[in-house]
């Protein structure tokens, strides 16, 4: 199809759309709203704007509305979480045993593939993270092999009728304790939450399941309303497994229906992405093209940031051009570091270094030592996501090496 003219990019923002896509994630979406009231009121009070909270004026089930004032201009947002965290719990419903048998699954896909020996060519801490609830799992279930059978033996000793039969339910009681143990404790190891969010994609070989996909299309005519719409800006933000949702989602946005000229501003802001660990799997096919599609598309300009810090992120790495995919003509997404040893302070960095989930949503918080990455100036500030960036080289540490063996569109 012919190449829809670039919108024009209004430099000066006063009314912005913002959507927000989460990653896999349980939560209500209120978390989200708490989550930026807090921490924009802290980056506000840290770099000298102003910014507040009301409630949501826009449609949409869970949104707010955001007021700033920034470098002398007044600004007003309407955020939007786009919901698919019932997709995700359903999910998250399998007993202890499917779980085992999602982790052979898993495992299976992402080794006899090669996927997984690819990716770890890119970054290691990703992969240690997609390969801990695995050890994790096993090890669990080790303790409680161990534990029932260190059991089974001591009762199996009573010189007692039928010792060895009690020592053997003793044992298997013990060891579906242990394991029952472990998953209710699992909001500290996140050994179940993260099998479950790497089964999700694995089990359909990279390609979206139909109820995701006839979410994907609620979003995508969402978005398109909006850009019908009086707004200066409609930014879409996709964080952590978010990210390759919404790059699929503006993708069929722009084919079918591009923004019309003199309409709002389109953007897309990608957070701590994970977009190698679908990508790189062979069914994966319609992510790719969309990967290759928006990476050459002027009807909107697209932002990764990512940081080295985030030890769950595809930290720097352009996912076009790692997947394998990148056309001639390709001009994004601005890969930019989040820095996170530079825009934290030591005292900072040393607190939450080892709290990887946490670094993992920090690109939604505020940072003590901001640099030119500040999420509330760019959800809630007067430029567009293209102006505030314009010139701006990327990241020098970018990766970009093409390592993906599966590298078909259709």
């Amino acid at each position: 199809m012919t190449e829809p003219e670039p919108p024009p990019d209004h430099a000066a923002v006063r009314r912005r759309r913002v959507f927000y896509i989460p990653g896999y994630d349980p939560i209500h979406p209120r978390r989200y709203r708490e989550l930026y009231r807090k921490e924009a009121a802290a980056q506000a009070a840290i770099s000298g704007y102003e910014i507040a909270l009301a409630p949501k004026r826009a449609g949409g089930p869970y949104g707010w509305h955001v007021t700033s004032r920034q470098d002398g201009a007044a600004t007003e947002a309407d955020v939007e979480v786009l919901v698919w965290s019932d997709i995700v719990r359903a999910s998250m419903g399998a007993s202890i045993g499917a779980t085992y048998a999602q982790l052979a699954r898993t495992a299976a896909t992402y080794i006899l593939t090669g996927a997984l020996f690819r990716l770890m060519r890119l970054r290691k801490g990703p992969i240690i993270a997609a390969l801990y609830p695995i050890f994790a799992l096993l090890l669990q279930a080790a303790l409680g092999l161990g534990l029932g059978a260190a059991l089974g033996a001591l009762i199996a000793q009573v010189p007692l009728p039928g010792a060895g039969l009690a020592g053997a339910a003793a044992g298997l009681a013990a060891f579906v304790a242990t394991l029952r143990w472990f998953r209710r404790q699992d909001g500290r190891f996140y050994a179940y939450y993260l099998m479950h969010d790497y089964a999700f994609s694995a089990r359909w070989g990279g390609a979206n399941p139909p109820a995701l996909e006839a979410r994907m299309a609620e979003f995508r005519a969402t978005i398109a309303q909006a850009l019908s719409e009086d707004w200066d800006e409609v930014l879409v933000v996709g964080h952590s497994s978010g990210a390759h949702l919404a790059i699929s989602i503006l993708a069929d946005l722009i084919r079918e229906a591009p923004p019309r000229p003199g309409g709002p501003a389109l953007a897309l802001l990608t957070l701590g992405q994970v977009v190698p660990m679908v990508s790189f799997l062979p069914a994966a096919k319609r992510l790719r093209a969309d990967l290759a599609f928006l990476g050459a598309t002027r009807a909107l300009a697209w932002v990764d940031v990512t940081a080295p810090g985030d030890g769950c992120a595809f930290a720097l790495c352009d996912p076009v051009k790692v997947s394998g995919v990148a056309p001639a003509d390709q001009h994004q997404p601005l890969i930019l570091s989040a820095a996170f040893t530079q825009t934290l302070s030591p005292e900072r960095w040393a607190e939450l270094r080892w709290r990887f989930f946490r670094l993992h949503f920090q690109y939604l918080c505020a940072f003590d030592r901001p640099g030119d990455y500040d999420y509330f100036r760019l959800t809630a500030g007067p430029k567009t996501l293209a102006a505030r960036y314009a010139g701006r080289p990327p990241s020098k540490s970018r990766i970009e090496r093409a390592v993906n063996r599966y590298t078909t569109t259709e």
